[in-house]
């Protein structure tokens, strides 16, 4: 097995499928893959057993949606540019514009194409700025002031998107801010897109309530088509980032075990949100909790249920960068070079935000297929690297 590598189990991504496609069926909503999410193409084909749609916010994954899934995409950018618009409507059936402005700069070259227009409800309960899309001063969506009241006729639709990662309660508690501001337009529309955030795969999260929330949703507007757009709820859990040791360095009573891939390259999330991610056979120790229990362990105190270990390491990628690590993890031996180390549910997002600073060696990627095999989808190399720069 090539490693470092991603490995994408389909038992578990069939699984998620089943839950949404049903979810979906008992609703009467259309739910698509977001491929800002997931968009390992070569899954497609399993994709597409459960799911007619994606969406995109690029030419790129306009094309990619056209020609790797077979479908047109339901499109939304926060600013289409004038030499990729016509590109991008060609391989779209829905397209959703960020402002008026945009609306009336590109609608009329938007024929044959669903139109819709992206609107703030200003609530969201995202608690981290960096993702919440309506933040005080946010880029995203006109909010219901500018609107007129009656809205162009070639307007077909509203997208709307509060989530992260978020709870089927959050969307209820948001449904009532997006109607109280919106619903005197839904008259003049034939669709609504409830955007993404939707996790409705994750543990605990409440499905029926999803669905008695869709199920109102259409009593009161009949006529209205309704989408969700959710990424993370596609690749849950379905698979790790296999990782292992390459040495293990001591500064200042500090042990950090290097591993042969890099936060910032293959997990950038976890710098970014930051998201800690679960370690097999480890656990996570709060950085102030395990100092204040060092200090106390050299006064004869303990202070935690989490005793001292010598086990506990800092995790470190392999570049350049200073604050290419996390900390801390217990482990319940010491760590061998060579040994893996093993990130669960590492595919979603993680897989379409890596990069190849330093040229530190790119994961491969596998699919664990029902029968036990391992199919290897990519492996990257050096020409991958040097093209990137062409």
């Amino acid at each position: 097995m090539p490693t470092p590598i991603y490995i994408i189990e389909e038992k578990k991504l069939r699984r998620n499928l089943t839950l949404i496609a049903g979810v979906a069926a008992k609703a009467d909503i259309e739910v698509i893959l977001a491929f800002k999410a997931f968009a390992l193409w070569k899954t497609f084909p399993i994709f597409k057993e459960y799911i007619r749609s994606t969406t995109a916010s690029s030419l790129a994954e306009a094309r990619l949606a056209y020609e790797a899934f077979g479908a047109p995409a339901h499109t939304y950018s926060p600013a289409y540019t004038e030499e990729e618009f016509d590109a991008i409507a060609a391989c779209s059936s829905h397209l959703t514009f960020n402002s008026l402005s945009q609306y009336e700069r590109f609608h009329e070259r938007s024929k044959g194409v669903s139109i819709g227009l992206r609107v703030n409800p200003e609530y969201s309960e995202v608690e981290t700025l960096l993702y919440n899309p309506c933040a005080p001063g946010t880029r995203f969506g006109v909010t219901a002031d500018k609107l007129p009241e009656q809205l162009p006729s070639d307007i077909r639709g509203f997208h709307c998107h509060c989530h992260c990662e978020s709870g089927a309660d959050v969307f209820e508690r948001t449904l009532k801010h997006i109607e109280e501001k919106f619903a005197r337009w839904f008259p003049q529309l034939e669709w609504i897109n409830f955007g993404g955030g939707h996790l409705m795969t994750r543990k605990n999260y409440d499905v029926e309530l999803l669905i008695r929330l869709m199920q109102g949703f259409h009593e009161r507007y009949p006529w209205l088509k309704v989408i969700l757009e959710p990424g993370s709820a596609f690749a849950w859990q379905t698979g790790p980032l296999v990782s292992h040791v390459v040495d293990i360095v001591e500064d200042k009573g500090i042990r950090t075990a290097i591993l042969d891939v890099s936060f910032t390259c293959h997990m950038p999330d976890c710098l970014e949100m930051p998201y800690f991610p679960e370690v097999r056979g480890a656990v996570f120790v709060e950085s102030g909790k395990w100092k204040e229990e060092r200090d106390m362990s050299e006064l004869g105190v303990s202070s935690f249920h989490f005793p001292l270990s010598s086990f506990l390491y800092r995790l470190g990628g392999n570049s350049c960068l200073s604050g290419d690590f996390m900390e801390y993890w217990q482990f319940d031996h010491e760590l061998q070079v060579g040994e893996e180390v093993i990130f669960e549910d590492m595919i979603h997002y993680t897989t379409v935000k890596t990069n190849m600073f330093n040229g530190v060696r790119h994961p491969s990627i596998g699919m664990l297929h029902e029968d036990g095999k391992l199919e290897i989808l990519r492996e990257f190399d050096y020409s991958d690297y040097k093209n990137r720069m062409d």
